[in-house]
Parts: structure tokens; sequence; C-alpha cells
């Protein structure tokens, strides 16, 4: 059985072992679990990774406050599950006539290098308000990183004519070069780097 009925998933490498415990590869025709394992976070890593990516492409409103009043996500598939499927599948046959590779392949590489690995949480004692850094859990790192390669998708298709598989395919292709064009990995730098200075 192959995703999508095209890409196998058998020999996919996964270099971070930290994260390649929660990457799921189990192989669906179609990466639907119709939100029976949405629980808990244990649950959570038993899902599709292609499913994961897919259902962080759903989601609508203006991302975090940073990214407020930029642009809103959702390109008219909120919800839309059927939508986002065909997306991430035309998206998978852009990166294959791009790269010559596996298109999990690609992703997995690509979430390797945009999950961030420290950030920052708010400490109050007493009156006082001070930055901590801390580790991030596996299961955080790669929600992270899925939610900036959606985030990124959407961003390069507000206010453009460009289709969104082609931005989904863009980015991904990016973040698997650590390409610093890519905003998954831009982001990633700029988390760690407030963590460092927050040590």
């Amino acid at each position: 059985m192959m995703i999508f009925n095209k890409w196998e998933t058998k020999d996919i490498i996964c270099a971070d072992q930290g994260i390649s415990k929660y990457l799921c590869l189990k192989a669906k025709i179609i990466p639907n679990t119709h939100g029976v394992m949405k629980s808990t976070p244990v649950e959570k890593a038993k899902i599709n990774i292609v499913e994961r990516l897919i259902n962080k492409m759903m989601r609508s409103g203006q991302g975090k406050k940073k990214l407020s009043g930029k642009f809103i996500r959702g390109r008219h598939g909120c919800g839309k599950k059927d939508l986002m499927i065909k997306s991430v599948d035309l998206a998978f046959d852009y990166i294959n006539k791009t790269t010559k590779e596996n298109p999990i392949q690609v992703l997995v590489k690509a979430l390797e290098y945009s999950a961030p690995r420290e950030d920052v949480v708010r400490l109050q004692r007493g009156g006082v308000v001070s930055n901590q850094a801390v580790d991030l859990a596996p299961i955080k790192r790669l929600d992270e990183a899925l939610k900036n390669l959606a985030l990124a998708a959407f961003s390069k298709t507000f206010k453009t004519n460009k289709e969104i598989h082609v931005a989904l395919a863009e980015e991904i292709i990016a973040a698997s070069k650590n390409d610093q064009k890519s905003y998954a990995v831009k982001r990633r730098d700029e988390i760690e780097r407030i963590a460092q200075g927050s040590r």
C-alpha cells in the first residue's frame, strides 16, 4: 500500500532521532482517520505525518499575534479535507517533478530542518516576569514545523495568483535544503536565537 497510491514509505530515512519516534509513516491510500485519534498527544503521534500536514492546512484565522493583520489562513479550505487532500497530492506531484525524489522523503527532511529544538517560556516570580529557555518535546517540535510549513504556504498565496499546492511544494523543497528563503527555517532560527539569549 502507498500514500495516494503513488509514494512508498518503506525506505524513508529520518536522521533526527528525536522526532523519528513520533513520525508515523504508516502507508494509507487516502491519509484520513476521520478524527478517531485526536484526544491525546500519544494518539496524535500515531496519525500519518501526511495527514497531520493536511490537518494543519485546514486551519483558519490569522495565526500568531506577530502575523495578525498580514493575511488570513484557509484559502477557502477550512474544514474541507477533500480539498486539502487534493492540494497536498498535487504538491507532492510538483515536488517529485522538480526534485526527482520521493516527496515523503523530502517532507521528512523539511521537518528535520524546520523543527526548533528550544523555545522560551515566561516565568512570573512575584511581580517580575522573566523569560526562560526550555527544550521542546519531540511532538511539539513536529507540531511547530508542520504549522510553519502550512503558514508559509498561505503567506505566499496571499494577494497573489499562486496556487496553494505550488506554494506548499516550494516551501517544502526550500525547507528540505535548509534554505534561508524558507519561512519555516527562518522561524526555527529566530526561535532558537531568542531562546539562546534567554539562557
